[in-house]
């Protein structure tokens, strides 16, 4: 059953991505990936602000819908083709601001659960 709940919250979280990314990359490019970028810290902040929840919550919200919604293989592969291309303080602009910002996002999201 748990397993279910994982799967259902995954599901929601997969495809929000999905559409964030498509409507993010329909405005304009970036010249770094603000649509992954922005995912991320949105789930770390979801992550931070279940993260201490009862029952099934943790389950859905947590594991099955954060869990699916944030990226890590995206965030490689992405700053991967920026280092590619020799853009290598795009690439660390954007890992910087990922690690720092979804750091303080979940920080926020747990401060905000107490």
């Amino acid at each position: 059953m748990k397993a279910l709940l994982v799967a259902l919250g995954a599901g929601f979280g997969a495809s929000a991505r999905y559409l964030i990314d498509l409507a993010v990359k329909k405005l304009h490019s970036h010249w770094i990936p603000l649509e992954t970028l922005g995912i991320n810290i949105a789930g770390s902040f979801i992550l931070g602000l279940v993260l201490n929840s009862h029952g099934n919550t943790l389950l859905i919200l947590g594991t099955g819908f954060a869990g699916a919604f944030t990226t890590w293989s995206t965030l490689a592969v992405e700053a991967h083709a920026l280092v590619k291309t020799k853009s290598h303080a795009k690439a660390f602009t954007y890992l910087v601001l990922t690690f720092i910002l979804g750091i303080g996002a979940a920080g926020i999201g747990i401060a905000l659960a107490h």
